[in-house]
């Protein structure tokens, strides 16, 4: 489930570039027309963003259930498995919510103007943005410290989950911050990497752990 949600969120950028013809999806901070224009030439584009980020959250969502599930299995009661619950299942479910308004976003006519297309991008990225990147690192930080406390990661792995954990939160500032931007895709494909490692290295029962 960790590389199929890490192989779809790599598609969501890869893909729709593609279909685009080599035009990138406006920066969610420039000109309200240079929107406008993106959403009128390349709907299809927005559309197969929008079927790949919501394919995305699904696996994301499995993921984190899985992950907490063999957490328990290991004799984890620490409220750190209760907090990477809360932390997948919020940034599965900003994934589904960006997703969903990238669709609405190609369904605009064109006589909706700059000031529509503009809102329903902000309310993408907030989604997408932010609030997925802030859950995924609550989902992080919950498994990196839980398993640095039960031995259950090499050192160098929960202390990578952490540090990505901590970016991904002050991606938070964004909303102050424009620059902070860009710790958004550190903590979204960071995390993403990260947890392909974890799903091959957390043990599968309590002989496998270092306790």
């Amino acid at each position: 489930m960790a590389g199929v949600a890490a192989a779809l969120a790599v598609a969501a950028v890869v893909v729709p570039l593609i279909v685009a013809g080599g035009d990138a999806y406006p920066s969610p901070f420039g000109d309200a027309g240079v929107l406008a224009a993106y959403v009128g030439a390349h709907p299809d584009a927005l559309r197969v963003t929008a079927l790949l980020q919501f394919a995305a959250s699904v696996p994301l969502a499995v993921l984190t259930a899985s992950v907490v599930a063999r957490l328990h299995a290991l004799g984890v009661r620490a409220a750190g498995a209760m907090i990477a619950l809360v932390g997948g299942v919020a940034a599965a479910t900003a994934a589904a919510v960006s997703a969903c308004a990238q669709w609405a976003l190609s369904r605009l006519p064109e006589t909706s103007g700059e000031a529509l297309p503009g809102l329903v991008r902000d309310v993408a990225f907030a989604a997408g943005g932010p609030w997925y990147v802030v859950g995924s690192g609550l989902l992080l930080a919950g498994i990196a410290v839980t398993a640095a406390y039960y031995g259950l990661l090499p050192r160098v792995l929960w202390i990578t989950g952490v540090a990505l954990a901590v970016v991904s939160e002050l991606a938070t500032f964004v909303f102050v911050a424009p620059v902070a931007a860009y710790l958004i895709p550190v903590g979204r494909f960071g995390g993403l990497a990260w947890l392909v490692l974890v799903a091959v290295r957390l043990p599968r029962d309590r002989h496998g752990s270092r306790r």
